[in-house]
């Protein structure tokens, strides 16, 4: 630190540089902060500190500064409110809970599951997404159950794997499955997708229109085969696309006493069956993943 000014002097120089430094562009400051740091010789984080108020013209921490830090910005009531509304909103996470956070809180003040301190619904609506998920941090983590984690097993286990030499002439009920996605090559926003059901055994197609690709839509999808194949539904064979391969599929499949099996992960053959029958060859590449 230089010494060629006086402590008093550089007290005084901080108490007037501050007023005009607080007042000030940014570009103004940067020329007052240079020639504060050539006169006083304080390093230029500690200069910021000085003339921003932070630190007494002694360079110890004011006593304003020491309550304002020590005061929480988002104290105990906003975030019980934030967990409320995390609630409501099924646990999503912060940065999309921050996004229909102000149209969430005035909904459920509106039906009166909410009353909030104004105070307390103003420093809410400030809030960052994230410190919305280190708020939420703590209650998160104890909300995840260690016992369900250890007694969840993968649905993929639980499906048994068919390989492409496993098809041995099959009797009809049989069904390949999979999506067919009219998307006109661009796989951007929202679009159709046809469920495509083939009975390995005699080749009969059905089709059932989707408006997503989700697990509980595929088994409408397949009610609706139930109701149009003129034979039984003995098994389907599905690729591994999660729309497929979940617990709403299995308890389907396990309900109706279908046969529910998968092929080998990136073995597309194993989808393909290949009959010979009266000198030909004949092959039915089902469920073909192509755009419409």
């Amino acid at each position: 630190m230089d010494n060629k000014i006086s402590t008093d002097t550089k007290a005084e120089l901080i108490r007037v540089l501050g007023i005009q430094y607080h007042k000030s562009s940014k570009m103004q400051k940067t020329q007052i902060l240079d020639q504060f740091i050539a006169v006083s010789g304080y390093h230029r984080k500690h200069a910021i500190r000085l003339l921003s108020g932070e630190t007494g013209s002694n360079g110890n921490q004011s006593n304003s500064c020491k309550m304002s830090r020590s005061r929480r910005i988002y104290d105990e009531a906003v975030k019980e409110a934030l967990i409320v509304l995390w609630e409501a909103a099924d646990r999503i996470c912060g940065k999309r809970l921050k996004a229909i956070l102000p149209s969430l809180v005035d909904a459920m003040e509106r039906h009166g599951h909410l009353n909030l301190d104004p105070d307390v619904r103003k420093q809410l609506l400030k809030v960052s997404a994230a410190t919305i998920d280190r708020l939420l941090s703590s209650i998160r983590n104890s909300s995840q159950s260690k016992r369900k984690r250890r007694r969840s097993k993968k649905v993929s286990r639980q499906v048994p794997v068919r390989t492409f030499a496993d098809w041995d002439c099959p009797n009809p009920g049989y069904l390949e499955i999979d999506f067919v996605v009219h998307a006109g090559g661009l796989m951007v926003g929202s679009f159709i997708h046809t469920l495509v059901g083939t009975d390995i055994s005699s080749g009969w197609t059905e089709f059932v229109p989707l408006l997503a690709r989700e697990q509980s839509l595929v088994v409408e999808g397949l009610n609706v085969f139930f109701q149009q194949i003129p034979f039984p539904i003995l098994g389907i064979d599905s690729d591994n696309d999660s729309a497929f391969i979940n617990d709403t599929l299995l308890v389907f499949c396990q309900k109706h006493h279908i046969e529910f099996t998968r092929p080998r992960a990136y073995h597309k053959n194993d989808q393909a069956w290949v009959e010979q029958k009266n000198g030909a060859v004949i092959r039915r590449m089902v469920g073909y993943d192509g755009y419409g």
